[in-house]
């Protein structure tokens, strides 16, 4: 299937927010689904995952009438870092607890941890009424390592390669690739970026790393000429540089950063992302009126936005 679209399903960082001077752009925190090539891949497992998951479920029993007939929800999920705010709708994901669902989990723990007990310690067991092993799913937990990639192909499991060379990453028209590096720029040992390549168009998720004064070359030249750029803007300039309550070395970028990293890569569009929860929708207006201005082809994430990159 020739498809890449994206749908924003939580936009926020730190922690959820339910009022209703959030409605506009949503409360939940980070999680992006991208349908691509066939196949489905999630961005993240904060609390807008809760609500891809319902959906998910409902397409689920719609597709038969009884499970055996129904077509099992298949998922690759890309974990950018284990902060609450990028995994706090996991336990929560209603397919995970159907037995057909095969869920594929990719990421990296910190301290020489391996992502499988993170996240077990983290979500399951004293903090949830069932342990990692009770899940009824098919949960395939891999930690990645620097110089891999994940080969995505029709009808088949990810499979992890080696990225080395350029010569690695070439693939077939059909396939899907998805490469990415660990950033340090965030604090416990950083955040992997992840860069999902099919056909000729490319998607770049730059969450939850802190810009450099001048730009950030790494990133600048990962995300070099990419159809998006999803990038983190958690706070204004004023905010992050306030004298009272500075915000740098918190591990997130302004909006500023993100403009001029989405210059200097010639990223051809730019969306800000994973918002501070303190700012409700008249704030992220008046900052939508001014940064939208910024960048020819910029905009705002809110929950329901979708982007159709073929």
């Amino acid at each position: 299937m020739s498809e890449f679209k994206i749908k924003f399903r939580g936009v926020r960082g730190s922690y959820p927010v339910a009022k209703k001077n959030f409605l506009q752009f949503g409360g939940n925190t980070s999680c992006v689904e991208v349908n691509v090539g066939g196949h489905l891949i999630i961005l993240d497992a904060g609390t807008g995952l809760i609500d891809a998951g319902n959906d998910l479920i409902e397409k689920y029993i719609s597709s038969g009438v009884s499970p055996e007939e129904r077509k099992p929800v298949k998922a690759t999920v890309l974990i950018s870092h284990i902060h609450q705010d990028h995994i706090q709708g996991f336990t929560f994901f209603r397919p995970l607890h159907v037995p057909s669902t095969v869920l594929n989990v990719f990421g990296n723990a910190n301290y020489d941890e391996n992502l499988s007990d993170e996240l077990a310690n983290l979500l399951f067991g004293k903090s949830f009424p069932l342990d990692l092993g009770d899940i009824a799913g098919n949960l395939n937990i891999t930690d990645l390592n620097e110089c891999e990639g994940i080969l995505l192909k029709k009808n088949s499991a990810p499979v992890v390669k080696r990225i080395e060379t350029a010569e690695d990453e070439k693939i077939g028209k059909d396939d899907v690739l998805i490469t990415f590096y660990r950033s340090y720029a965030h604090p416990q040992e950083g955040v992997l970026i992840y860069k999902i390549k099919y056909r000729d168009k490319v998607l770049v998720y730059a969450t939850d790393k802190e810009s450099y004064l001048g730009g950030d070359a790494k990133l600048t030249t990962f995300a070099r000429n990419c159809d998006l750029l999803i990038h983190d803007a958690q706070y204004t300039t004023e905010d992050y540089l306030n004298s009272f309550t500075p915000k740098q070395g918190y591990g997130h970028s302004t909006f500023d950063m993100a403009v001029e990293c989405a210059k200097q890569a010639c990223a051809k569009k730019l969306v800000f992302f994973h918002f501070d929860p303190g700012y409700d929708d008249k704030k992220l207006n008046s900052i939508k009126e001014h940064y939208e201005k910024s960048f020819e082809n910029a905009q705002l994430a809110y929950e329901g936005l979708e982007i159709n990159l073929l």
